[in-house]
């Protein structure tokens, strides 16, 4: 076949070189009109190489010639490698190929024929363009894309499974027959997998299990067509096998023990059953299930979806004192397993598992959650709403204290005794507030008299039952005003009224006049709302300008209360349109409830008393200030000041030293060193009322220094009254009491600007412009 189509190439070869030269012949001549020239043509044969030759270089590839007949004609060649690979003989119109061509590098090479003249280098001949090929030889082995090729097949997969695809190349020119076929064979693992002559991988047995062995490496070598030598080469292929869900469960232990605490959380996790499953995690749906024991209803059994465990967890609180241990078998099975894969043992597993309770010593247990007492407003007789109760669960069975821990605001009123007694200290008001909520603590008394740390709580809710103890009071939207010349029937104002207590079910509240003699009458609405409405009409601005109006508000409770509230109504001139032009300006009346008014009565007869009482006792003190001034004649002084000012003129009134020489006499010893000043006096019998006196004021002057439950000695430095003839008078405390005696103290005006103070503030006409 080669040969042939080399036979093929040299005998068409002229005929394309005859064409091609007439084609730039024509081209030449064209663009050449100016100049008659002969007509010329190249020839040449078809050129061609083989790649790889083996003889020495250069080789011959073929031969360019033209028609020109000129001895001084030279060829020349152009293009691509032209000059380097390929030369010319410049006289013969030989090509050489100077290096070895590769076909799989370049397969054709173009290049342009020229023919000068050697002397002045003018083209002889147009140019024309030949194209040198490469002839593939069979020199290259195929190749694979990649050295590692991966696949995957689901286990237990039938024969002929299809695995993967493998791929290889080759080099050689494809068109030529043979040169670029490719052939495959596995040469490992063909005991397992097979290639067809595509590349594609096939299974060759149907019991692949991936619990025995989950990947295989096969080694696939692809060579050239039958028939034709060459190398090969080999590429290595991981077949993954995929799980399939063909595995039950199987318990790892024959029992399971668990320990667990009785006060552990209902959902809580008492232990884990483990199990083994060899197929993939997404293939694991163990499901468990009891088959023994009576405890169906107190634990469940979840399946970790991750780990495959089971979960055991109480469905109920757990009690030591009840039931100490829990005893039964479970089974474990998997309802998603492929049976036509299955391949030996039991479709299901079972283990017991037991269960151990330990005690912990629990708090008290309430009997009721929560706790709701109800109770009457303003109820004195409900002292006790009722009780909380709790016990010890455990098996010691301690006493209980209860205590208040927190409660909502204003809930002070609600008392805890110590023995869960709910007490009311004072009657509740349900205005004040509806309900009360506290909580209380409940806690074991330990053995030894302390509390336990460990302590529970309930919610204490307290309602209020509503009394009718609240009047209906008037709402005031707005001040109330009318039209002097306003029609009968004018709706002057709607009133409405408001109720501390509930609304009572049997209707709306009851509105009435006080009085029916004035010009304004009352229309109830039944929405418990009511019109004030003009009776007559024409109101008369100058007798009247204002109008109080007395409304009286009943409420439906039991017992019926109501309430008197004024109104106050302007009467307002309008215009023509009814428009208000001008009220009068007053200030904003509001009603006053009777309760309110009895208030102010109490407050005002209070005051009343507290004046009358402070009046008495100021004239009580004015009649003693006559009485202070002659018992204060008789006093005399006991100690002499030599540094008093000037109107101090009676500081020699008295000799002490009378007082010294009764003592002397031997009347009574003094125990205590007297602190005043000492005075002989001759030494003689008592016998006059002064010599009685100096007697008496020694003897009580020694029974006050030897009286431990008086004040020391040195308090006795009082005065009853000083100076007689001073001017200012007694500068004493102790007659302060009598000071509103009519003293005329306008000498203080004439002591200077430094006592100008004082003066107006005791003078008999003070200073008007003075602030007090």
């Amino acid at each position: 076949m080669k040969k042939l189509i080399l036979l093929l190439s040299l005998f068409l070869a002229p005929a394309f070189a005859y064409k091609e030269s007439q084609k730039t012949k024509q081209n030449f001549s064209s663009n050449n009109t100016s100049h008659k020239r002969l007509k010329r043509d190249w020839i040449w044969n078809q050129m061609h190489i083989k790649e790889e030759i083996d003889t020495p270089l250069p080789h011959h590839v073929g031969k360019i010639t033209s028609s020109v007949r000129n001895n001084n004609a030279k060829y020349i060649i152009e293009g691509e490698y032209a000059n380097t690979i390929f030369k010319v003989e410049e006289t013969s119109g030989d090509v050489y190929a100077f290096e070895r061509l590769d076909r799989e590098k370049k397969a054709e090479y173009e290049l342009t024929a020229l023919i000068i003249d050697r002397r002045n280098n003018r083209s002889l001949e147009p140019p024309s363009k030949f194209i040198i090929k490469v002839y593939d030889i069979n020199d290259n082995a195929p190749v694979f894309v990649q050295k590692v090729f991966n696949g995957s097949v689901p286990e237990m997969s039938p024969v002929g499974t299809s695995v993967t695809k493998v791929t290889a190349v080759d080099a050689d020119d494809p068109t030529v027959t043979g040169h670029a076929t490719v052939t495959y064979q596995v040469i490992k693992g063909d005991e397992y997998f097979t290639v067809d002559d595509s590349g594609v991988i096939f299974t060759t047995r149907a019991d692949l299990d991936r619990e025995n062995q989950s990947t295989y490496e096969i080694i696939v070598k692809a060579k050239d067509a039958p028939g034709f030598s060459g190398d090969s080469s080999t590429a290595t292929v991981i077949i993954t096998l995929t799980d399939i869900n063909d595995n039950f469960p199987v318990f790892k232990h024959p029992s399971f023990h668990f320990k667990v605490p009785e006060n552990v959380s209902v959902g809580g996790e008492v232990g884990r059953v483990k199990v083994e499953d060899i197929d993939e995690p997404q293939h694991r749906n163990t499901k468990y299930s009891f088959v023994r024991g009576d405890y169906r209803d107190t634990f469940e059994i979840v399946a970790n979806p991750y780990t495959n465990e089971g979960i055991i967890r109480p469905k109920k609180p757990l009690d030591f004192e009840k039931v100490a241990e829990y005893r039964f078998d479970i089974e474990a099975t998997d309802p998603t397993v492929d049976l036509r894969y299955f391949k030996s043992g039991g479709s299901r597993s079972i283990s017991t598992v037991t269960i151990e309770v330990t005690d912990v010593d629990e708090p008290p247990v309430f009997t009721k959650l929560p706790y709701e007492f109800k109770v009457r407003e303003n109820d004195p007789e409900k002292k006790i709403l009722g009780s909380v109760w709790a016990y010890d669960p455990d098996a010691a069975k301690r006493k209980i204290r209860f205590v208040r821990r927190r409660a909502s605001p204003n809930a002070d009123y609600i008392r805890v005794s110590d023995t869960g007694i709910i007490q009311l200290p004072k009657p509740l008001d349900r205005e004040f507030s509806s309900s009360y909520n506290i909580t209380v603590a409940a806690q074991e008394i330990l053995e030894d008299g302390r509390l336990s740390d460990r302590e529970s709580h309930a919610q204490v809710h307290v309602i209020v039952i509503d009394e009718n103890d609240n009047a209906p009071e008037l709402v005031y939207p707005e001040e109330p005003r009318v039209c002097e010349n306003a029609a009968p029937g004018k709706v002057i104002i709607t009133i409405s009224a408001t109720d501390k207590d509930e609304i009572s079910p049997r209707g709306f509240f009851k509105y009435s006049l006080a009085t029916e003699d004035s010009n304004f009458s009352l229309v109830e609405n039944h929405d418990n709302t009511a019109n004030i409405t003009v009776k007559y009409g024409q109101f008369n601005r100058e007798l009247a300008k204002i109008h109080y109006l007395p409304v009286i508000i009943s409420d439906n409770g039991d017992p019926e209360l109501s309430s008197t509230n004024t109104l106050v109504i302007s009467v307002c001139k309008c215009n023509e349109k009814g428009d208000f032009t001008f009220c009068e300006e007053r200030a904003k009346q509001v009603g006053v409830s009777i309760q309110a008014l009895v208030a102010i009565f109490v407050c005002i007869f209070t005051i009343i008393v507290i004046a009358l009482l402070i009046l008495l006792r100021k004239r009580h003190k004015k009649d003693l200030s006559g009485l202070g001034r002659n018992v204060a004649e008789i006093h005399e002084q006991l100690v002499t000041y030599d540094e008093e000012g000037g109107g101090e003129m009676d500081t020699t009134s008295y000799d002490v030293s009378v007082l010294n020489s009764v003592r002397k006499n031997g009347m009574k010893p003094e125990t205590v060193p007297s602190p005043y000043a000492q005075v002989q006096k001759p030494p003689g019998n008592p016998t006059s009322g002064a010599e009685k006196m100096e007697i008496m004021i020694e003897v009580k002057k020694d029974e006050a220094d030897n009286d431990r439950d008086l004040l020391p000695y040195d308090t006795l430095h009082i005065y009853g009254y000083e100076g007689a003839e001073s001017i200012a008078e007694s500068l004493s405390s102790l007659e302060s009491g009598s000071s509103d005696s009519d003293i005329d103290y306008d000498f203080l005006n004439d002591w200077g600007p430094r006592f100008k103070m004082l003066a107006e503030l005791y003078g008999s006409e003070p200073n008007e412009d003075f602030v007090y």
